[in-house]
């Protein structure tokens, strides 16, 4: 699939210091469009150095970001950043978990509701049609993460792993368009395992492996990285 895409953004020879410490060690990666990649390592590994670069937080010592096929400035704030639609959420799990995952990412729609309150509650008019339009838009992440199998059940029934699914739709409910491509950072290795097209494997600001979960969680120097075993 990726070799007959250009990468939405891609990150060339990124290098940065901290107080003579390299935290990014000349790390390529690259991200395609409508795809899940996650950014996976141990405790101070850059993962999350790397997003902050993204997101304009931290400026580069080397290296430069492209995005859309066009090379960014590293004078670029955070907030123009963010305004070409790159959004970071900070994922915690705090689902409402009497209610079903349906009702759970509906709800992170309800900013977005314009209707006043006295509509809303006799549902009709105005309120029912952004309802209604709000509702497929809930339906389109539902798809995506392909939690339609769960939409009906209470999150408090859901194993771990789903429950973050559900928190990174609500996340995404509050976005404004479809057609999300992510970079997710994630500890659990069953979820990476689980919801992620590629993984990016970062290990004392090296970039150590890239490829699908299959690949991955085969990988000798992976595996090394998290669990000190000597390679084969």
């Amino acid at each position: 699939m990726n070799e007959k895409k250009e990468p939405l953004l891609r990150a060339e020879n990124i290098s940065i210091s901290f107080g003579g410490l390299k935290a990014l060690n000349e790390v390529n990666l690259e991200i395609y469009p409508g795809e899940i990649l996650a950014i996976i390592g141990p405790n101070g590994a850059g993962k999350t150095t790397m997003l902050n670069i993204i997101n304009g937080f931290y400026r580069p010592d080397e290296g430069q970001i492209f995005f859309e096929g066009k090379k960014r400035s590293k004078k670029m704030k955070p907030d123009h950043i963010a305004a070409q639609g790159i959004a970071r959420t900070f994922q915690n799990l705090a689902l409402f978990r009497g209610m079903s995952a349906l009702g759970n990412i509906m709800m992170g729609r309800t900013m977005k509701m314009r209707a006043n309150l006295f509509s809303q509650a006799l549902y009709w008019g105005f309120s029912q049609k952004e309802e209604i339009e709000h509702r497929k838009a809930v339906e389109h992440i539902i798809d995506f993460l392909q939690i339609q199998n769960i939409r009906r059940t209470p999150a408090s029934t859901l194993p771990y792993g789903l429950q973050k699914r559900v928190e990174l739709g609500r996340a995404l409910a509050a976005n404004e368009e479809l057609g999300y491509t992510i970079a997710l950072i994630e500890h659990d290795m069953g979820v990476v395992m689980d919801i992620c097209d590629r993984i990016a494997v970062l290990d004392f600001g090296n970039k150590i492996a890239e490829g699908s979960p299959d690949e991955i969680k085969s990988n000798q120097k992976v595996i090394k990285a998290y669990l000190g075993e000597a390679e084969s």
